[in-house]
């Protein structure tokens, strides 16, 4: 399979508990279990198989169950998977959800902290995919390398700087082509590399040309789309490089759901934009961008991460004007 979209990242199983509301520090509640499979990159490579793209997924995965469940969630959907072996278990994470779909979340990585520059370079030798995705659940040296090979492919890199609590290399970030932050991430990178204090609760609110200039000062030559939940997305593009868009930076609204369960749903975005991106390449960003908020929003009416990646069908017949990738 030649891929038009290309992840690179992790995989966990995800053991998740349904409660009221989240614990305090020392207090038990009674919750319901589940489990299921997830990781922000195989979320990202399930998301954008879904959503029409012949997609890879470059990982590293433990000789073990959760290796094997990986191994086989990959071909029911599609994916064409290219592993490392490790002698580490394969990632976990616990999960708390409470009665409002907001979440607590602890990651073990595990096999994912041994993905390697080597194995990303030999996983993609010889491809020309349209989109490569990648996150901070890996190693940086893997991302790096496969933005390097994303410019030597005159491929897009997309960089979805989650988890909030890495910090992202300066040499990475400036690597991206469209960097997609949520609220926390954005703080996060302006406190890191503008040395600036930004309440992320309030992004939402700051003046658009203010949340440009931030975004402009980030990635002067690239393109930030800072998702804002229910809110929708804010986009920014450099002058010189628009993606077909005649505004330099707007706002898109996000529609109105039944929320479950926001678990994924950053995850559910980010690989609708990249298949949406790598499947309709004549369209304004602004059109993949509202592909995108679209699956997301309708990702959150299930429980779970991969589990409740929609249909690039479900979302065209959900919402008719976010046209889904064909």
């Amino acid at each position: 399979m030649t891929a038009k979209v290309v992840v690179v990242g992790s995989f966990n199983v995800d053991h998740v508990w349904m409660l009221d509301a989240l614990p305090a520090p020392g207090e038990t509640r009674a919750a319901r279990y589940m489990s299921g499979p997830g990781g922000k990159g195989f979320n990202q490579a399930v998301a954008a198989a879904r959503s029409g793209a012949a997609t890879r997924f470059v990982c590293a995965l433990g000789d073990d169950a959760g290796g094997a469940y990986a191994r086989s969630l990959a071909v029911a959907d599609d994916i064409d998977l290219r592993d490392a072996r490790s002698d580490a278990p394969t990632g976990s994470a616990g999960i708390f959800v409470d009665a409002n779909g907001r979440n607590s979340i602890a990651v073990a990585g595990g096999a994912n902290d041994g993905l390697t520059a080597a194995h990303v370079r030999e996983a993609l030798s010889g491809e020309a995919p349209a989109v490569v995705l990648a996150q901070l659940e890996t190693p940086t040296a893997a991302a790096i390398d496969a933005f390097a090979f994303a410019r030597s492919a005159n491929a897009i890199a997309v960089l979805n700087p989650a988890p909030a609590n890495v910090q992202v290399d300066a040499s990475l970030l400036a690597a991206s082509d469209i960097v997609t932050p949520n609220e926390t991430e954005f703080a996060a990178l302006v406190r890191a590399h503008l040395s600036r204090e930004l309440d992320a609760k309030s992004l939402v609110d700051i003046a658009d040309a203010d949340l440009h200039a931030l975004c402009r000062a980030l990635l002067p030559t690239g393109t930030v789309v800072v998702t804002l939940g229910a809110a929708g997305v804010f986009v920014s593009h450099a002058d010189v490089v628009r993606r077909g868009d005649d505004s330099s930076h707007y706002r898109l609204p996000a529609p109105r759901v039944a929320v479950v369960d926001t678990t994924g749903a950053g995850d559910a975005f980010n690989g609708a934009l990249a298949a949406s991106l790598a499947t309709r390449p004549a369209l304004a960003l602004a059109a993949h961008a509202r592909y995108a908020i679209a699956y997301a929003s309708l990702s959150t009416e299930t429980s779970g991460t991969a589990p409740a990646m929609p249909s690039k069908e479900a979302v065209h017949a959900r919402f008719p004007d976010a046209t889904a990738p064909s």
